[in-house]
């Protein structure tokens, strides 16, 4: 026990000599998604931005599995020394409520470094679809909603959650067919196989913009460059409806505040690049503004989309686990 407490104590004690000298090596940050996804892309971009002020190369780590439980899991028992980070998304703060058993609190697990993106998701639907408005659409679920079927990319992923948002808001219950990922969804959607989903702009807009689907809405509070016509839905029949796909980045619990700050300041820099924001656009989204890139304001939204998604998720009463 004397010895575990002098290590404990060496330990504490070059703790601020490691911090000044951070980082001293290149570091991991774990996507928990797959490759090529739009998780992946907003790390990379982010991570060759944050290089710029870090000095240090930063190395991408795919851990995927559990609907991005297991690569946060394996960020949450990592050292606390800033060598090794989480970039999640919405799923993070859902996660918490779906996982009934999860291997960390997530409100306590992660120290939040800051936001670097949020991205609206679209409602769509196949392009022969017969309503032609939000508001149509609404009275059409309400009207047939044995016939409706809604196809989601599984339990905890954006479009799932959207879903079940929709699904609340009218207090009606549609026919729901998970998948494996928004790509077969989409392929199923213009083949006409399934009438509507919710997907982020960042995969609907090339589909949107040669009419292979029918758009009804977006799910912000303000509409898109990209769609300036594209109504939100609050104002186009669900009034208060609001669901973003939001980025943030994440170190272990423990992670010693000058290294907090680092990492911090280097995200909030990576937002002010004209690099990074071209890049963003291309893929139509919009880095957060350097206020929002802080460790205090992603700590509040990640702690209130947690007490927002719990009273939803468990009335609908659909678990991952």
């Amino acid at each position: 026990m004397r010895l575990m407490t002098i290590a404990a104590v060496l330990a504490f004690a070059v703790s601020p000599a490691m911090a000044q000298n951070y980082p001293d090596r290149p570091i991991t940050v774990v996507v928990p998604f797959a490759a090529g996804g739009p998780t992946d892309t907003i790390a990379r971009i982010t991570a060759a931005s944050m290089q710029k002020s870090l000095g240090q190369q930063i190395i991408i780590e795919n851990a995927v599995g559990a609907g991005g439980t297991i690569g946060s899991a394996r960020v949450a028992r990592a050292a606390p020394d800033g060598y090794t980070l989480l970039i999640h998304h919405v799923g993070l703060s859902t996660a918490a409520t779906l996982y009934r058993k999860l291997p960390y609190d997530t409100k306590t697990a992660f120290v939040p470094l800051g936001l670097v993106t949020e991205s609206p998701q679209t409602i769509i639907a196949r392009p022969d679809f017969g309503p032609n408005t939000l508001k149509e659409l609404i009275e059409y679920i309400k009207a047939n909603k044995e016939k409706v079927s809604y196809a989601h990319a599984g339990l905890g992923a954006a479009s799932q959650l959207c879903g079940m948002l929709i699904q609340t808001a009218l207090q009606t219950q549609v026919t729901t067919v998970p998948y494996k990922g928004n790509g077969p969804i989409m392929n199923d959607l213009l083949g006409k196989q399934v009438d509507m989903t919710c997907d982020q702009a960042t995969n609907t807009t090339g589909p949107i913009t040669s009419k292979q689907v029918k758009a009804y809405a977006v799910t912000t509070k303000t509409r898109m460059s990209t769609f300036p016509d594209l109504p939100t839905a609050d104002e186009a029949g669900l009034p208060g409806f609001e669901i973003s796909v939001w980025h943030g980045v994440y170190a272990p619990k423990g992670t010693p505040p000058e290294i907090v700050k680092k990492l911090s300041d280097a995200i909030v820099a990576a937002m002010k690049d004209p690099e990074l924001a071209k890049r963003f656009r291309d893929i139509t989204t919009e880095p957060v503004a350097p206020e929002r890139a802080t460790p205090q304001v992603h700590e509040k939204m990640l702690i209130s989309e947690i007490d927002r998604w719990a009273p939803i998720i468990k009335a609908a009463g659909q678990y991952a686990d």
